[in-house]
């Protein structure tokens, strides 16, 4: 198996031990043959892998199977799909995709996943006025939130949240967080991981600004993204390169110095030079939020990550008081 980093060592060891004694054990959850299931149609394609929509034979479900791109790996199996694999194993959660079964066959890789008919990105874009009402978006807000603090509890960063990697259970508007490849465990202290992160409009500053420790503040981030998107129908922050995504960002929440975000100066990105915007303007980008809503996603785009709220102290915020948490698929356990 092929691994780059010496980092994934770990995930590596997870994975085999995964792996090898499920292939022996339980013969329901590793397969040699892909003949249990018919392609219906392709679904979706990314850097690795393409996602189909297929037909289990004997029990007529719907599943949907990503096949993991080998081409470019000579030495086996990518270190994304070890990931993956390893993570989602540890995620039994009604709020993310639910990983059923691998797949080998002819040395290639398949992952069995739970069919969820829409992303996020098409919900959004499918709503009469291109924007989440306010019950639909306080639920799905919760909802992720909800996801991420089980991963983070656990350890683990997501590391890609945007909408296109949240699913949509669209008969019970319950909310699946999907793709776990670039995802990753942590210790404390946080390590050093890799730069490039998170797709580019939903990518916390720090990243942006290149600093070489992060941790579940960068997953926050996102999520205060995707809720703006959500509120507006539309990215708040929709950067064509990173130095303009980071402008996009100083516009709308003033350019961070020394007194917002202590150290700002030292990540290795930042440039003294940037261009200075003093006037916050996040009431004016985001119409559809009343004040206990903007007041949230104010504390999720927090420049200073230790100062950023957590997904923990998100879910007790007072935006959520009149939500009905009874209807949802799962409540956080709090841990305190």
């Amino acid at each position: 198996i092929l691994v780059s980093d010496p980092r994934c060592v770990v995930c590596l060891c997870v994975f085999s031990f995964f792996f090898f004694s499920n292939f022996y054990c339980s013969q329901s959850i590793v397969r040699i043959k892909m003949d249990a299931y018919d392609k219906l149609e392709k679904i979706g394609e990314g850097t690795y892998g393409v996602v189909y929509k297929c037909i289990e034979r004997s029990s007529k479900e719907i599943v949907a199977v990503k096949k993991i791109r080998m081409e470019m790996e000579d030495e086996g199996i990518p270190a994304t799909a070890i990931r993956e694999i390893s993570i989602l194993k540890e995620l039994n959660h009604p709020n993310i995709v639910n990983l059923r079964e691998i797949l080998m066959d002819d040395s290639r890789l398949y992952l069995v996943f739970e069919f969820v008919p829409m992303d996020l990105k098409k919900f959004i874009d499918s709503r009469p006025r291109k924007h989440l009402d306010e019950i639909t978006t306080k639920s799905f807000t919760y909802q992720l939130l909800v996801a991420i603090y089980f991963c983070h509890v656990r350890r683990i960063l997501h590391r890609d949240l945007k909408p296109q990697n949240i699913l949509i259970d669209t008969k019970h508007n319950i909310l699946k967080v999907a793709d776990f490849g670039l995802g990753r465990t942590f210790g404390l202290p946080i390590r050093v991981y890799t730069h490039e992160v998170v797709t580019l409009w939903y990518r916390a500053p720090e990243v942006l600004l290149n600093t070489q420790r992060y941790g579940c503040p960068i997953d926050v981030w996102s999520i205060g993204c995707i809720f703006a998107e959500m509120a507006q129908g539309k990215p708040l922050f929709q950067g064509d390169s990173e130095i303009d995504q980071l402008f996009r960002i100083f516009r709308i929440l003033t350019t961070p110095n020394e007194d917002t975000w202590p150290g700002v100066s030292e990540l290795k990105d930042y440039k003294p030079t940037f261009p200075k915007w003093s006037e916050p303007i996040l009431k004016e980008s985001v119409k559809n939020l009343n004040s206990d809503g903007l007041d949230l996603m104010q504390q999720m785009l927090v420049y200073d990550p230790s100062k950023r709220i957590n997904a923990r102290d998100a879910l007790q915020h007072h935006y959520f008081k009149d939500l009905n948490k009874n209807i949802l698929p799962a409540l956080p356990e709090i841990k305190f």
